[in-house]
């Protein structure tokens, strides 16, 4: 018993307490303007959407650092809504699924807000390519339901928050959301400034790999991978979400930003890094395969044809025309298509389903 006790004591203090991802593979941009992001962000009222989820608590959080008179925080996640609303308690909370639209009108024109950021979605590429009708509904009805409501209460400002995934999409989740990139580029924004803001994957958001090989490593592995040569871009959460806030106090309105992630990071690679640092035991790596959707390599840009700004972190794509009466009627089709799918990927021509 007396070796039992010890070996579960050794175990408890060679647990991964704090993991600094920061020192193994996070791009730190070097042109964060703290001072436009104040001057945009101070003394506004902002609303903000899937405010408990990664993106959204540290956009709130990051908000309130920099001088929000108000915060309007909603999510369909109740204990997600109450954690952050722990943090920022002066904060004003609402339940809302953006998907009712009557609700999300209320909440828009009770609250009057300056700035609407928009970070609800769903983003679990395998368990958007199983449950195809509640990805669309989520992401493209409650994100025209978002900026349409926004519009008609005069938002000055709305920013969209995309994905990489975007680009030339190979599952529904990135599909989606690139239909939701091309509304916004194109709906009568009226008085409102509209902006979609691209980026890869942030350190330590739920679900990312960071956490999932920090619990692989805890209980003595093995680390699961989907294939050796898969590649993905990293940043720091809080500094992916100062960049956001930054491309939208640049804004003109209509523009599509590319965050710079920096170079792209073998994820076998950041194992056998963690394994190397963290292990107190031989690790084994086990490889798996890609899910139904994912890509060996993420892409951030569409093509060369993106213009820079004045901020070497943060460039601008090009546009993309689409009529707007087209794609209101397709976009109502794909709630009721029997083949969501055919109908994407006549919305997304480069959309490559590998159904």
């Amino acid at each position: 018993n007396e070796i039992k006790r010890s070996r579960l004591l050794d175990n408890t203090a060679n647990r991964i307490e704090e993991l600094s991802v920061e020192d193994l593979l996070a791009r730190h941009p070097k042109d964060l303007d703290t001072p436009i992001i104040g001057a945009f962000i101070h003394g506004k009222k902002v609303l903000i959407t899937g405010a408990g989820g990664s993106i959204g608590s540290e956009i709130a959080l990051q908000c309130h650092r920099f001088g929000a008179a108000h915060l309007v925080l909603i999510d369909h996640s109740e204990y997600n809504l109450y954690q952050i609303g722990e943090r920022l308690p002066s904060a004003q909370l609402h339940l809302c699924n953006i998907i009712d639209r009557p609700l999300l009108d209320e909440i828009m024109h009770d609250a009057s807000p300056e700035i609407v950021i928009h970070a609800a979605a769903y983003k679990h590429v395998p368990l958007c390519e199983t449950n195809i009708h509640a990805a669309v509904m989520n992401n493209v009805i409650g994100s025209r339901n978002l900026i349409d409501s926004a519009i008609a209460n005069n938002v000055s400002k709305i920013v969209i928050i995309s994905t990489d995934k975007a680009v030339r999409p190979t599952n529904v989740m990135g599909a989606t959301k690139r239909v939701v990139e091309l509304y916004a580029q194109n709906v009568d924004s009226r008085n409102s400034e509209i902006v979609s803001v691209r980026f890869g994957n942030v350190l330590g958001s739920s679900g990312s790999v960071i956490p999932k090989f920090k619990a692989q490593i805890e209980a003595g592995g093995p680390i699961t991978i989907t294939h050796p040569e898969v590649t993905r871009y990293f940043m720091l959460i809080n500094e992916a979400c100062q960049l956001v806030l930054q491309a939208a106090a640049i804004a003109k309105g209509g523009e599509l930003f590319i965050l710079d992630m920096g170079e792209p990071v073998k994820i076998i690679d950041l194992a056998h890094t963690m394994i190397r640092l963290y292990a107190t035991e031989p690790i084994q790596i086990i490889t798996t395969k890609l899910r139904r959707g994912e890509k060996l390599y993420e892409e951030l840009l569409i093509d060369e044809s993106e213009q820079k700004t004045t901020y070497e972190s943060i460039m601008i794509a090009r546009p993309s025309h689409y009529d707007i009466l087209s794609l209101n009627r397709e976009i109502d089709a794909l709630t009721t298509s029997p083949d969501p799918r055919t109908l994407l990927r006549h919305i997304i021509p480069e959309f490559i389903d590998p159904a």
